[in-house]
């Protein structure tokens, strides 16, 4: 018989029955981090089996233990389950039966639910792990039972890692809320609430919205998003983002009443997305820096959308783009298909199309010739041409802001000035444009 530690209650009752056992506590000090210690006790394990029967014991569940779940893979191998670490406390706790439960040492990286029980704190530092872990999903105060040596406790989350002593048997139960008595969410809760609006004794605004009723909320919200970035200002940002995933949200919704696609349908599709076009990362192809991963992502895309041509890429461009955006995309594309337009070249249709646009009859299509022009060289330059222009015009009304204050300043109209006057308050405003 071994025991994965001698450091537990099970084991002084083993002493006490006087029932013989060896303990892996020495795997325990040999071992860098959780993974490492999960295959060194598993090695271990079959070392000291070769060609005997062995029963390896753990403390609560089999198959809360993941040296058990990894032995358990083999053919050799048979589990005989005990009362798990965390049905005991969850009846401890009167948690109810549909009870999640985790190790310490796998909280950072499960997905996790309410109610839910962490089992295996044994330690401070480990303690103050987990609450942090646990305090950002759930909140600081999110309520709590704390049990060690099967005496327990409620206490508000963040009092976790405040215990006078921790040991194996200590473990921590957190209490699922009422929707409305949470302070954190998640994105099930999320699409409950929006499922609420849109129920028949929901919101009568939100009931009854379309696609298209909603389509301009999106580039809106998306708009303030971009400003908030702008701005650099983090809350704005935090908030903005909320806007724009609600509005995702609101139009999955809205097929899913349809039963067309659901929000796990969206979010498996995108986590598959960036699987597959990540060959770089989650396959075997090689990137060379931003540009080569770039290229391995264009190449995935053109796969995946059944773009057989570099024609198909370029009239997938959306055409609801903004037109300057749109006209860069697409100066991309076509470049990357073979088509590209050279730095002269564009410069010179751009001269081109300004000696026409004063004539009026072809006024128009020359303006469009020297903004693709412009699109082009943006391209070649490795600008944005319309984050350019959106940054000129900010530009723009500093400098005319400037100007006019200077001319009110004085007691003018800006209305009302001379040409000579004009040009030496803009002189003076121009340094407002840097």
């Amino acid at each position: 018989m071994v025991l994965r530690t001698a450091l537990t209650a099970s084991a002084e009752t083993l002493k006490e029955a006087g029932i013989a056992f060896e303990s892996l506590d020495g795997v325990y000090e040999r071992s860098r981090n959780f993974r490492t210690l999960t295959k060194n006790l598993a090695a271990e394990v079959v070392r000291r089996a070769a060609g005997v029967t062995l029963c390896y014991c753990v403390d609560g569940g089999v198959h809360e233990d993941a040296c058990a779940r990894l032995l358990l893979r083999r053919r050799d191998a048979c589990a005989i389950e005990g009362v798990t670490k965390g049905a005991y406390c969850a009846a401890k706790a009167n948690l109810g039966t549909a009870v999640m439960s985790v190790s310490a040492y796998e909280v950072g990286e499960r997905e996790l639910s309410l109610p839910l029980v962490v089992y295996d704190i044994d330690s401070r530092g480990l303690a103050a792990d987990v609450k942090l872990c646990l305090a950002e999903r759930f909140g600081d105060e999110a309520p709590a039972y704390f049990l060690r040596a099967g005496k327990g406790k409620r206490i508000p989350l963040y009092e976790a890692d405040r215990a006078e002593e921790y040991d194996s048997s200590c473990m921590l139960a957190v209490f699922d809320a009422p929707l409305l008595e949470k302070k954190r969410f998640s994105l099930f809760d999320f699409m409950q609430i929006m499922r609420r609006l849109r129920a028949p004794d929901g919101c009568p605004w939100d009931r009854v919205q379309t696609h298209e009723s909603i389509r301009i909320n999106l580039i809106e919200e998306a708009y303030e998003l971009l400003d908030a970035i702008d701005l650099d200002d983090p809350d704005k940002m935090c908030e903005e983002a909320g806007d724009v995933l609600m509005q995702a949200a609101f139009h999955t919704l809205m097929e899913e009443e349809r039963s067309h696609f659901t929000m796990t349908d969206v979010i498996s599709g995108l986590c598959t997305k960036l699987i597959t076009r990540h060959t770089h990362v989650f396959g075997g192809e090689a990137a060379e820096g931003a540009e080569g991963a770039l290229s391995v992502w264009d190449k995935n895309k053109m796969t995946e959308k059944h773009q057989k041509t570099y024609s198909d890429a370029v009239n997938d461009v959306p055409a609801c783009f903004p037109a300057l955006l749109r006209a860069q995309k697409i100066a991309k594309r076509m470049a990357k298909g073979g088509y590209p337009v050279s730095r002269e070249g564009a410069e010179r249709a751009l001269a081109e199309a300004l000696l026409h646009i004063g004539t009026e009859e072809k006024a128009d299509a020359a303006l469009g010739k020297a903004l693709m022009a412009v699109a082009q060289l943006a391209y070649l330059s490795g600008a944005d041409a319309e984050q350019a222009l959106l940054d000129e015009a900010k530009r723009a009304q500093r400098a005319y802001t400037a100007f006019e204050a200077l001319v009110r300043a004085d007691g003018k109209d800006v209305s009302a000035l001379s040409e000579e006057e004009r040009k030496a308050y803009q002189e003076k405003a121009d340094v407002a444009r840097t």
